[in-house]
């Protein structure tokens, strides 16, 4: 096949669970408080963030600009759509993400996420789904799959250091 005929999009899906020792209104609140959701979504070590904003209704807004490590790494942008809330249950969005390079948006990926709260004892049991388009081989399904993971383990940290 030539590099002509393969196709510029690859299509994944996966899934992650955690279970935390919170309720589901408790983990459904650090997603909807906007200071506790960006502590555990978009702060992190060596993690500049140009622009963010949160807007925590279905049809509401969030994302911003972001670079990892010094100025010689590449900014990156998230902008995401709420596209349906229940409160302590399920969270659905789309998002797209990709560089800014010479202040134009290069979009890599297209997703559509998942999360559900399940109540499990006197925690909350998390499922998180996304299923993707990645395009002209920007990014992978294995490098989102291992960057939500660690995104859900900041939510783990968020949840037992502000109880």
């Amino acid at each position: 096949m030539t590099a002509a005929a393969r196709t510029s999009v690859a299509h994944g899906t996966f899934t992650v669970e955690r279970r935390y020792d919170a309720s589901p209104a408790r983990v459904f609140r650090a997603h909807s408080d906007p200071a506790a959701f960006r502590r555990w979504f978009a702060e992190g070590d060596n993690w500049t963030i140009h622009e963010w904003t949160q807007d925590f209704r279905v049809g509401g807004h969030f994302g911003g600009r972001f670079r990892f490590g010094d100025e010689s790494n590449d900014t990156w942008f998230n902008d995401t759509e709420y596209l349906d809330i229940v409160e302590d249950r399920r969270i659905i969005l789309s998002y797209v993400m990709g560089r800014v390079a010479g202040g134009e948006k290069q979009r890599a990926s297209a997703s559509l996420a998942t999360t559900e709260l399940i109540a499990d004892g006197s925690g909350t049991r998390l499922i998180y789904t996304e299923q993707g388009a990645f395009f002209e081989g920007a990014d992978d399904i294995a490098e989102r799959e291992h960057g939500c993971t660690a995104m859900l383990e900041a939510l783990g940290r968020e949840l037992e250091a502000h109880p």
